[in-house]
């Protein structure tokens, strides 16, 4: 690992040019501001579809507008296509899909330089059969798969490497529906400090910024930022191939001293299996996953298959994760737990703690 010879990366012509247009309109209606959170907050393609339409029909229509209007149609027309795809054959588009859909307690993305290894840790952690290679540029579309950690999966998807050289178009969309990435980089590469500081303007100018918080929402549009399509995602670093270093702890945060980055950072490798069994653990935690098992009246709780919520998740969000129309039809709900509630009575907006068992009734 060296000093670059710029401890900064300007941005790119396209940041430059997304910042300087990007303004929000004034006067926007609360119709429009009220599409425009939920849009935020979908992660399922088809849900952020339909708040893209909602915004698009929302939207007051004249010339301050104009710039946002077209990028929501923009949008519209591309997430149209990726996702009728399947439906015509593949007619409209070649390839695996472009967008996947989130399966599991959460998804996560991996991203990289070129050769950081990512596929490699993919296929580890999931024991994908992701083609690997030890040559840059090997994944060419997204690759899903699922990391257990005790009973629950987190679904991570392995992504091409990113360099303003061998640029992606697609990325940023397919970022969308991510809760937050795994920032895969390799120290032992003497040029690793540039590598990563190219994959941020690249991302920066996709309106794409990582971050190393981990106690706001995960994978959410920051709700001070005025664009509606700037995502900023949480980032675990993992320092891949740390068989190689004689110090991997003192190659960290020499890393962090060059670039200024503090993402959290574990020590892995996916050639000996060092740290990966330490992942799961890590995300369970930092990104607040609450299991949440269910019973019917008089049987006892199926423990083999959790629904998985955030802390602070509720009563109705396990009723609209078992049927999205039984948030209608919920009167309340028992609850057994580990803080003491053993059967009690509650409404739909009753917090839940991990481990909790809930009986819903309607």
């Amino acid at each position: 690992m060296r000093a670059p010879g710029d401890a900064g990366c300007p941005p790119s012509h396209e940041s430059r040019v997304t910042s300087h247009w990007f303004q929000m309109p004034a006067n926007l209606s609360p119709e429009y501001k009220a599409a425009e959170a939920a849009f935020r907050k979908a992660r399922d393609p088809r849900e952020r579809l339909d708040g893209l339409r909602e915004m698009l029909r929302t939207i007051p229509k004249h010339k301050g507008t104009d710039h946002l209007q077209a990028d929501i149609k923009s949008r519209i027309k591309e997430l149209s296509e990726e996702l009728e795809a399947p439906k015509k054959g593949g007619a409209a588009r070649s390839g695996p899909p472009l967008v996947i859909r989130p399966q599991g307690a959460a998804q996560l993305a991996l991203i990289g330089p070129p050769n950081s290894g990512k596929s490699s840790l993919h296929a580890r952690l999931t024991g994908s059969h992701a083609q690997v290679a030890p040559y840059p540029f090997t994944t060419r579309y997204p690759e899903p798969g699922m990391m257990p950690h005790e009973d629950v999966y987190f679904e991570l998807v392995d992504l091409p490497a990113v360099s303003a050289e061998h640029p992606v178009p697609w990325l940023a969309g397919t970022l969308q529906t991510a809760d937050a990435c795994l920032l895969v980089v390799d120290l032992s590469e003497s040029s690793c400090v540039e590598q990563v500081q190219a994959l941020h303007a690249v991302l920066r100018a996709k309106r794409v910024t990582l971050t190393d918080r981990w106690d706001a929402a995960a994978g959410s549009p920051d709700p001070g930022d005025d664009d509606p399509f700037a995502l900023k995602l949480p980032a675990l670093m993992l320092a891949n191939k740390a068989d190689l270093a004689a110090d991997e702890a003192a190659e960290v945060e020499v890393f962090r001293e060059l670039t200024g980055f503090s993402y959290p950072a574990l020590a892995v490798s996916a050639t000996t299996g060092q740290g990966l069994n330490e992942v799961g653990a890590w995300l369970f935690g930092h990104l607040g996953i609450v299991r949440v098992y269910t019973k019917a009246p008089g049987k006892p709780a199926e423990k083999d298959r959790p629904f998985t919520l955030r802390r602070g998740g509720t009563v109705e969000d396990v009723a609209r994760l078992v049927h999205k129309d039984l948030t209608h039809s919920l009167k309340y709900a028992r609850v057994w737990g580990k803080t003491g509630i053993q059967g009690q009575h509650v409404g739909r907006e009753h917090p839940l703690a991990d481990g909790d068992v809930v009986e819903l009734h309607t």
